[in-house]
C-alpha cells in the first residue's frame, strides 16, 4: 500500500511540471519569447532666434512640437547652436512645462539642418484655399440639432443621376494635314 501511495504522490508531483495544452519544445531553450525593444531617435527643431532671443511665436511653436512628440520621461532636450543665454532660458522654460531639463552638449548629427525660407508654403496655401472658415481647423463645428435631408443627400443624388461620360459612340477624328 505504501508503494502505491508513493507512486501516486510522485506521479502527481511530476504531472505538475507539465502545462496542459502546450507541447514540450526543446528548441526554445532559455531564450525569451517576448524581448523588449529599445529604440532611439534624434529629432531636430530649428528655431529662429534673432538677436539672441526666440522670435515671437517660436516658443508656442516649440511647445506644440513637444506636445506632438509626447515629450516626457526618458526623453532628452538639448540646445545646440550659437544661441544667447536668453534663448536657451526660453527653451528651458518650455521644456520645464513637461518636467524636462536641458542637457548640456548635443548628440552628433550628420551635417547641418537644411532649411528653406518657404518650407510648407505650398501645403499651407492649398489648405487655406480648401478651408472656408479657418476656425474649423481649431474647433470644428457642432452638428445642427435638425439635419436637412435634401442638403445631406444632394451629392449622392447628383452622383447617381449623372450620365456617365463614356456612354455613346466615339467621335471620328483625324490628324490635321493627314489624308
Amino acid at each position: 500500500m505504501r508503494s502505491k501511495f508513493l507512486l501516486i504522490a510522485l506521479g502527481s508531483a511530476l504531472a505538475g511540471c507539465q502545462t496542459p495544452g502546450t507541447p514540450d519544445d526543446p528548441g526554445k531553450g532559455l531564450s525569451s519569447l517576448n524581448v523588449p525593444v529599445v529604440t532611439s531617435a534624434d529629432y531636430v527643431f530649428d528655431a529662429a532666434a534673432p538677436g539672441g532671443t526666440l522670435a515671437p511665436g517660436e516658443g508656442d511653436r516649440l511647445n506644440g512640437w513637444f506636445q506632438g512628440l509626447g515629450l516626457g520621461y526618458g526623453d532628452t532636450v538639448y540646445v545646440d547652436g550659437g544661441y544667447a543665454p536668453a534663448a536657451r532660458g526660453q527653451v528651458a522654460a518650455v521644456a520645464g512645462r513637461y518636467g524636462m531639463l536641458l542637457t548640456p552638449g548635443a548628440p552628433v548629427t550628420a551635417g547641418m539642418v537644411q532649411t528653406m525660407s518657404n518650407f510648407g508654403c505650398g501645403v499651407n496655401s492649398n489648405l487655406a484655399a480648401m478651408v472656408a472658415n479657418p476656425e474649423d481647423l481649431i474647433h470644428g463645428r457642432d452638428s445642427a440639432p435638425v439635419t436637412d435631408a435634401v442638403t445631406a443627400t444632394r451629392a449622392i443624388d447628383m452622383y447617381r443621376k449623372k450620365v456617365p461620360t463614356g456612354q455613346g459612340e466615339l467621335k471620328d477624328s483625324s490628324a490635321k494635314g493627314g489624308k
